[in-house]
């Protein structure tokens, strides 16, 4: 780029399309990495973190990129995709930088940082930070109506301080596109205080569909971490089926303590969880499946099946029942799969198309028997019934998937070559 290149605010690139010379896309941008300086001088960007397909964090130098435009990231053709790692000298821009509190060494005050500008020096390849958009006032509602302006970075001091009580109303900004699966691959990269404040500053909704992509350690970590009756909320929040993996984890006082503060309902459905094994289909399955009364209509059906909340896996069928439509139901009487609802009139009773061929499981079959039966049958999701003939609810794929994969899956990448040469 030449030495006239546009400045550019940092909050901008998150999420950014990388791509090579020939059009073919890399990855997305996650953060930024600079490396602070002595004397007031301003950060020198050393490159891009860019999340590739297989979730693997690469570093990406500057001295690679050739474009920073119109919503995109061009670089040179040869990419290493060896994992990246944060050294003791440098930071994470938007991990670190943003929501920060400095002072302006003019006058001493303290503002909070809203936003970093960076800009190409002339005739180099270099970058730095040259710019800092600051708001005054030390949060709260001061922070929302505090005098914003933008500011040299030698006007500015604290950058080098370990601060506490960080917030990250601008990082969590950054998210707000991204799947809650990419959300927890960046909270996992954060050091536990960033992770803990990042956490707090996420809804409760939000942050129980980012608790649920997270290895269990972090879980426990981030749960800990918040007060006692928000962490119950965010439980309530979750899948019951999740929220009783997370539980399982932690001593029994905290345990009985989280579920005596979550709703009744709620937490009747989680204790049923937590009373089967682990590896069973009780103790896998979901206590939320579609459930549909015998004189329900397709057009019901596909009003249900159409929640934006529910996954896709438990949106492949619904599951016909007598009263109570509630697990645990009345009698289990069988499956409408959503492509049968597909071919069907919206006047049609459920009950007339159902599918009684396929068995349900019972809450103690081992998890070789669940994924058996999901293979055999080219299911997304089985039926679960106890005794009586009661559906107790439903194993999803993506249930079994996390119980069959590493404990470190997360952590793991799925491509294990160090380089890729692109254009060649």
């Amino acid at each position: 780029m030449a030495g006239g290149a546009p400045r550019i605010f940092v909050s901008h690139l998150s999420g950014v399309p990388v791509f090579d010379p020939n059009g073919d896309q890399v990855g997305r941008v996650r953060d930024l990495v600079a490396m602070l300086r002595v004397g007031g001088r301003p950060p020198r960007l050393l490159g891009l973190v860019v999340e590739v397909v297989s979730r693997r964090r690469i570093f990406l130098p500057m001295t690679r990129v050739t474009g920073v435009e119109s919503g995109q990231v061009i670089t040179t053709g040869v990419v290493n995709m060896r994992r990246f790692e944060q050294r003791p000298t440098e930071r994470l821009v938007l991990g670190e930088l943003l929501d920060r509190r400095v002072r302006l060494t003019a006058t001493g005050e303290e503002v909070t940082v809203l936003d970093v500008a960076i800009q190409q020096l002339p005739a180099r390849r270099d970058w730095e930070i040259d710019k800092i958009f600051v708001r005054k006032g030390k949060g709260g509602a001061l922070r929302r109506r505090g005098e914003t302006l933008t500011v040299e970075w030698s006007a500015v001091t604290g950058f080098s301080l370990e601060e506490e009580g960080q917030g990250a109303e601008n990082l969590v900004a950054t998210f707000e596109q991204m799947r809650p699966a990419d959300v927890a691959n960046v909270l996992h990269h954060l050091t536990p205080k960033r992770r803990a404040e990042v956490a707090s500053a996420l809804d409760d909704d939000r942050l129980a569909d980012v608790l649920e992509e997270l290895p269990e350690d972090e879980q426990v970590e981030i749960l800990g971490k918040l007060k006692e009756e928000r962490a119950a909320d965010v439980l309530e929040a979750m899948d019951p089926d999740d929220a009783a993996d997370l539980l399982s984890e932690l001593p029994e006082d905290d345990k009985e303590r989280l579920l005596t503060l979550m709703q009744p309902d709620d937490a009747a459905d989680v204790r049923r969880l937590l009373s089967y094994e682990e590896n069973t289909a009780g103790g896998l399955m979901t206590t939320e499946p579609i459930v549909l009364r015998p004189d329900a209509t397709v057009a019901d059906a596909l009003a249900r099946v159409r929640q934006a909340d529910l996954s896709p896996a438990l949106a492949a069928q619904v599951y016909v029942c007598r009263p109570p439509d509630e697990t645990p139901t009345g009698k289990y009487l069988g499956t409408v799969h959503f492509q049968r609802l597909l071919r069907d009139p919206p006047f049609t009773l459920v009950s007339s198309i159902v599918d009684t061929d396929l068995p349900p499981l019972r809450p103690d079959a081992p998890l070789p028997a669940v994924t058996s039966y999901l293979a055999a049958y080219n299911m997304v999701a089985v039926p679960v019934v106890d005794e009586g003939g009661a559906l107790l609810g439903a194993v999803t794929v993506d249930d079994v998937l996390d119980h069959l994969l590493p404990d470190d899956w997360r952590e793991t990448d799925f491509h294990h070559s160090e380089e890729v040469v692109r254009g060649q």
